[in-house]
């Protein structure tokens, strides 16, 4: 199927000594020339281009390969081309990916059983010991109360 391009060409830049006529491309279309032709006329009715900044009227004239939009300005005349190109070629497009080949299948291999799992005895938790008491580390008579005994 073939690929579109739609490109638009309009005056850029301020004042006669700095205009350049320049192009640009919109958008690209898959598909039929008419079908980007029309892509392009929906494009160009509603395009808003650098000059004039508040146009006065708008005329859209159709061509061959495009259209063209007149618009009057405060003080002068402007005009926009839009043409359809069919893109033979673009340095930056992605490589098309290869077909795969198809290879004949091989027949699926015997399907074994997974070796049994041996899973370890289950072992029971041991009971819990009951809380201690909160003086369970105090004995029962403090050192310092053996005061009476003879040294050793």
């Amino acid at each position: 199927m073939p690929r579109w391009g739609l490109l638009v060409e309009q005056n850029l830049g301020l004042g006669g000594q700095r205009r350049v006529w320049s192009a640009g491309v919109m958008d690209h279309v898959d598909g039929t020339r008419e079908e980007a032709l029309e892509a392009l006329r929906q494009r160009a009715e509603v395009y808003k281009p650098l000059h004039p900044a508040s146009p006065k009227r708008r005329r859209l004239y159709r061509e061959r390969d495009g259209f063209v939009l007149v618009l009057d300005g405060a003080w002068q005349s402007f005009h926009c081309r839009f043409t359809v190109m069919e893109e033979l070629y673009d340095s930056a497009a992605p490589e098309p990916e290869p077909e795969p080949q198809t290879a004949p299948e091989p027949e699926p291999e015997p399907v074994q059983p997974p070796p049994p799992v041996r899973r370890r005895p289950v072992r029971p938790r041991p009971e819990p010991e009951p809380e201690r008491a909160w003086d369970a580390d105090v004995p029962e008579v403090p050192s310092w109360l053996d005061r009476d005994r003879p040294p050793s």
